[in-house]
């Protein structure tokens, strides 16, 4: 098989055979010091005349997407995915932190298509309509991530901080996150149900995953909170 490339926060790794590439806190390619983060966090690696991504933490979660944000997989402790697309983009969370990188490919196996599903168990992503004020919630959840032009990593905001960007309640913007996560649970997306074992903190890490993965939202809508008017902004 021939070599694979991480990009990760411009810098470049080489992904050979047969050992791969580790990656996490204390790994071959070191994302960050950050403790919330697992030492060895996924694995890329060669088997049966693929590459591979695997997630060999026990805690944290990773979004994989093609380029189109149209297919995606969530890959929980334990799982795995072959790498069939020339550029397969992975994002994650590790406390209040996002990161992401890119893996670069020789060839693509498979295309993207609007119906397309992956045994893997990636799904295809269709367009989900938003109200407009769900919209401007995800934008405002996502801005540090929208603002980033070589991406790596970037701090997941706290709902007050982001209640107060809106010129919200902290009321209003709680229920907005759980309607919003009950919407796209409804639909499909994982890791959006609420519950003892799933903490807002981690509901908004997935939900600025998939939103900007999935191309829910994208730089162009910046533009939002550049009207909010912050005396008058009220939640619907």
């Amino acid at each position: 098989m021939k070599p694979l490339r991480v990009e990760y926060v411009g810098e470049w790794y080489d992904v050979t055979e047969p050992n791969g590439l580790s990656i996490g806190r204390e790994s071959e390619l070191v994302i960050d010091e950050n403790p919330a983060l697992h030492r060895r966090f996924l694995q890329i690696y060669p088997e049966n005349g693929l590459w591979w991504l695997g997630n060999t933490g026990n805690l944290l979660s990773a979004t994989v997407t093609d380029p189109s944000g149209q297919i995606q997989a969530w890959l929980a402790p334990g799982a795995r995915i072959p790498i069939v697309f020339e550029r397969l983009h992975v994002l994650f969370s590790a406390g209040s932190t996002s990161y992401d990188f890119t893996i670069h490919g020789d060839k693509e196996y498979f295309a993207s298509s609007s119906s397309f599903m992956d045994r893997s168990g990636a799904t295809t992503v269709d367009p989900i309509p938003l109200t407009s004020s769900q919209r401007l919630f995800l934008v405002a959840l996502c801005e540090n991530a929208l603002r980033q032009h070589s991406g790596g990593h970037g701090q997941i905001p706290s709902s007050s901080a982001t209640a107060k960007r809106l010129g919200w309640t902290l009321t209003a913007f709680n229920r907005k996150l759980d309607n919003l996560c009950d919407k796209l649970d409804r639909v499909g997306v994982p890791g959006l149900r609420g519950g003892p074992g799933n903490l807002a903190v981690n509901r908004k890490a997935r939900l600025i995953e998939y939103a900007f993965s999935s191309h829910l939202v994208t730089s162009e809508d910046l533009a939002l909170l550049d009207r909010i008017d912050p005396s008058n902004q009220a939640a619907t």
